[in-house]
């Protein structure tokens, strides 16, 4: 790559658990485990493939499930979100939570994992649209 363009980004490769959580007006939602067959949770997993999992009973501890919804709130306060986001995060060979990515546009369909995480809440589908909708008009102050 260095011989291609001067400016190269490189990531260590990481193996682990992966999970998702959504943030909602700075509070993270219940926790998602992805479980695929894959190699990693790719195109295939997510559109593709019957066999994926998402699970909340995720198997991680009360104490480890905190500071993982802490780094998701963090996250998205640091990097300026409001509003609503998904985080997706890894947890690597020595049980510490990498951050790999801030969605600040997730998908909203009836299957998609903000709705499935907002229904683990207790909130259904319109109820999550209701909410983000009157929390980004309230932002703009209208």
């Amino acid at each position: 790559a260095a011989g291609l363009d001067r400016c190269v980004l490189a990531e260590k490769c990481m193996t682990g658990d992966e999970f998702t959580v959504t943030v909602i007006d700075g509070k993270a939602l219940p926790v998602i485990k992805l479980v695929t067959p894959n190699d990693f949770y790719d195109f295939s997993a997510k559109y593709e493939s019957n066999d994926t999992q998402y699970l909340f009973e995720h198997g991680l501890t009360e104490e480890a499930e905190a500071a993982l919804k802490l780094l998701c709130e963090q996250a998205f306060e640091s990097v300026g979100c409001s509003g609503w986001a998904r985080v997706d995060v890894m947890q690597d060979e020595n049980g510490d939570f990498q951050l790999l990515e801030i969605n600040t546009a997730p998908g909203m369909t009836d299957h998609s994992l903000v709705p499935m995480s907002a229904k683990q809440a207790g909130l259904s589908f319109e109820q999550l649209v209701v909410k983000i909708i009157t929390m980004t008009t309230v932002e703009k102050g209208q």
